[in-house]
């Protein structure tokens, strides 16, 4: 059996590249098409890419890029966006992602980037480097026969129909639009807008090429598909950087013809079920997380966001991987922190990975105190840091990575 230290983590090299490709295919169980491999390139340079390498041979791999991501109060923070993170099942247990994420991290730091982000496959691994779910999202299944608007409800209008082609940019302004709104949501490169407007083959999963409704100040992506013999409508991505466009475009989608049901992804305050005089047409069909968000710098990250409520409280923050942890006065006035290593005793006591769970604001302070998470010194304390943290708007992930 082959040890941990017979592994070699090293920078990838161009040719690697096959290798890489190879086990993230045996990975996560898909075939890469060609019209979608140089566009994965562009996205994912060779250069950011780590490698674990043993007797010649890719058996472990990690990239990143630098994302841009806004957060609460519409202000952006520059993180490390990490993915396509793979070890072959033929070194599964031998400590290789431990040493993988170790070159990662180190590399983080010295990038000077106060948050570390990425999308996860499963649940259980990362929790142990520091990380945390840290935005939430429910799929829903609507029945298009049941879905009837409230009388109340207006009809902004001003949806029509699109090819992607001829509403590509104005796709992109929207987009851009709605991220500096929401928390959590990155500024999209290049390289995946040119994987959103290729369409690609293997992101439609039996279903149609893209149908594109474009609004304004909105877009809706949509796919038809049909399964045991029902007709539905799988939105892809819908982005409204106002009320309005959100509800003249679910308007059009839940008003097309021949269609059973329309599938998609919402945040947890999306207003789409209390518009209809059915809540109930709204079915959730699952309830996950998107995005995972690791504190790398607890000053720089907590300074970085906008607050709801005044604070004044020191923090015990316990990092089990790297060394970011400390104790921290955190001080809030009209929204704008400041945080500084301090000898003061802490009032809250809580692993790094709290942090990431509360940074978006997806969770709450008070419900992690409940399951034992946080480590309550003074009451008055977790009433002032709950209410702090809480946004205005839930966070969603911009795209998927």
């Amino acid at each position: 059996m082959t040890s941990a230290k017979s592994v070699t983590v090293r920078s990838a090299t161009e040719q690697d590249r096959p290798a890489i490709a190879a086990l993230q295919e045996t990975g996560f169980g898909m075939r890469y098409g060609d019209d979608e491999r140089a566009l994965h390139h562009q996205l994912w340079p060779v250069e950011r890419a780590l490698v674990a390498v043993d007797n010649g041979r890719v058996v472990g791999h990690t990239t990143d890029i630098t994302m841009t991501v806004t957060v609460p109060g519409q202000h952006t923070v520059r993180a490390a966006g990490v993915s396509g993170v793979a070890v072959a099942p033929t070194h599964r247990r031998r400590g290789i992602l431990r040493e993988l994420y170790t070159a990662q991290h180190e590399r983080t730091e010295s990038d000077g980037l106060p948050l570390t982000v990425f999308t996860a496959s499963e649940a259980t691994i990362y929790g142990r480097f520091g990380y945390d779910t840290a935005i939430l999202d429910t799929a829903i299944t609507i029945d298009r026969r049941r879905a009837e608007f409230r009388p109340s409800t207006p009809d902004p209008g001003g949806v029509e129909l699109a090819t992607l082609a001829e509403s590509a940019s104005h796709i992109e302004e929207v987009y851009g639009r709605w991220q500096r709104q929401v928390p959590g949501a990155q500024a999209r490169p290049a390289a995946k807008w040119g994987m959103v407007f290729a369409d690609v083959e293997r992101h439609r999963d039996g279903a149609t090429s893209l149908f594109v409704l474009v609004h304004p100040d909105g877009y809706a992506l949509y796919r038809r598909r049909y399964r045991d013999h029902r007709s539905i409508v799988s939105v892809v991505e819908l982005r409204a950087a106002t009320q309005q466009a959100h509800l003249a475009l679910w308007r059009v989608l839940l008003s097309i013809d021949l269609v059973d049901s329309v599938e998609a992804e919402i945040s947890d305050d999306d207003p789409l079920p209390y518009l209809l005089t059915d809540s109930r047409a709204v079915r959730v069909t699952r309830r996950g997380d998107s995005l995972w968000a690791r504190v790398m710098d607890v000053p720089a990250a907590l300074t970085a966001r906008a607050y709801r409520h005044d604070l004044d409280t020191v923090l015990a923050v316990h990092d089990p991987f790297r060394s970011a942890g400390g104790e921290f006065a955190l001080r809030v006035r009209d929204g704008v922190a400041e945080c500084e290593p301090t000898t003061r005793p802490a009032e809250l006591v809580f692993d790094i990975n709290v942090l990431g769970a509360l940074y978006f604001g997806a969770h709450r302070a008070r419900v992690l105190a409940a399951a034992h998470r946080i480590r309550v010194e003074d009451v008055p304390a977790l009433r002032a840091f709950d209410e702090a943290f809480t946004t205005d708007r839930m966070p969603e992930l911009g795209w998927f990575f």
